[in-house]
């Protein structure tokens, strides 16, 4: 299953924003553009599959109000993504309402057809016969329950046909890893819950509960950065905390250092490549290159790039762009700015003419070394109006 585009209304800078996405999307942009606030706008639409609505506000330390746009007076957060499945196309829309903290409307569509629909307090769900739920072709009902979110995050399986499944755990296993910090990445933990955390505050217990398997894959490639390296240890200590720590030999002598002692980027890669061995489907890192050595920069893209999950990064470095092949850059490059008006609009980076033409002598890198990022507004303006189908004035 692939996300392939998102459109969201009021929330934070984005309004009237949509973004279209590849198996690796890196956003780039100047300082305020909006690139982190895209990240946390996926994270909230997957956050919605799971409830507990206020339980993720409190986590970034927000209040419900932080999510709306300062340049609006509309309450609701509108939004739509669009997935596909081989050849189906799902598409999930809705709005979501900051005061009762769920959707009070929200419809799949599967090919065409509505599948489920929420409104006005009522669920109608089955207009279409499907396959795994022979037994519940139809179902419309006032709502009985209170919850968060989605009304998906609290259906059943057994209601519910085999493909919409597999589109919620898309959206559950969607992980943000945006506010990954080496302090926190030190940190002893008792449990993971099966999650890093946002800011990587998980990762002793994570580690420690990974199969001899994973353990030892990401020893593999951890030691194509760090020779040096030996092992990954974890203990649970009496108090039920897990304890981390790096075996490493230097000559004849062996070294075992506990996490407060070893160094940013060596954490940061473990925490990344750990999360790549999951079976979480959608990954999102914030300015990836953050505290990594330009000599294993590369290492880590080659790694995103191939790994088995959709990637959406962050970065302000051309030397990203530059371990980028020019299809996967074409593709999956994204530009961000904003409008005078102060709401974030995204295009792709090498479908703007001037860039395209320099994508044909240089790297990806170079060309946005090679580009003024804060004259592009004008270029952009142009081409959109000469696309038929543009027919409002904002970029988007």
């Amino acid at each position: 299953m692939l996300l392939r585009r998102i459109e969201v209304d009021n929330f934070k800078s984005l309004d009237g924003f949509d973004l279209e996405l590849s198996r690796f999307t890196c956003l780039i942009g100047l300082n305020g553009s909006g690139k982190s606030t895209v990240l946390q706008a996926v994270d909230f639409l997957a956050r919605l599959f799971r409830g507990n609505i206020s339980g993720w506000l409190a986590q970034r330390q927000w209040k419900v109000g932080d999510l709306g746009s300062k340049l609006l007076r509309k309450s609701n957060i509108d939004f739509v993504i669009v997935l596909v499945e081989g050849a189906t196309e799902i598409r999930w829309e809705g709005t979501f309402n900051r005061v009762s903290m769920r959707c009070t409307q929200e419809s799949v569509t599967l090919g065409g057809l509505v599948v489920l629909r929420v409104d006005e307090g009522r669920l109608a769900m089955g207009l279409t016969p499907w396959d795994g739920a022979p037994d519940a072709r139809s179902m419309t009902g006032k709502i009985g329950f209170d919850y968060q979110g989605s009304i998906l995050s609290q259906l059943k399986d057994e209601v519910l046909p085999t493909i919409i499944l597999a589109f919620r755990t898309f959206m559950r296993q969607t992980k943000s890893l945006d506010l990954l910090a080496p302090q926190y990445l030190r940190q002893r933990t008792r449990d993971s819950g099966g999650e890093l955390g946002l800011s990587g505050e998980r990762l002793s217990a994570f580690l420690h509960e990974l199969s001899t398997e994973q353990r030892q894959l990401l020893e593999q490639q951890l030691r194509r950065c760090y020779p040096q390296l030996t092992r990954i240890h974890t203990s649970s200590l009496r108090s039920g905390w897990k304890q981390l720590e790096i075996g490493e030999v230097f000559g004849d002598r062996k070294v075992l250092s506990e996490a407060r002692h070893v160094n940013d980027g060596m954490l940061r890669l473990m925490a990344i490549l750990s999360e790549i061995l999951t079976d979480d489907q959608f990954l999102l890192f914030d300015e990836i290159e953050n505290g990594i050595n330009a000599e294993l920069v590369e290492f880590l893209l080659d790694m995103l790039v191939k790994s088995k999950q959709q990637v959406l990064v962050t970065t302000h470095s051309p030397m990203i762009l530059n371990y980028l092949d020019d299809e996967v850059a074409r593709a999956g490059v994204q530009y961000l700015y904003k409008t005078p008006q102060g709401f974030t609009r995204s295009v792709p980076f090498f479908s703007i003419p001037s860039v395209s033409e320099k994508l044909e002598v240089m790297g990806p890198g170079e060309a946005l070394v090679d580009t003024n990022l804060g004259h592009l507004y004008e270029e952009i303006l142009t081409m959109q109006a000469k696309t038929p189908e543009q027919t409002d004035a904002r970029p988007r």
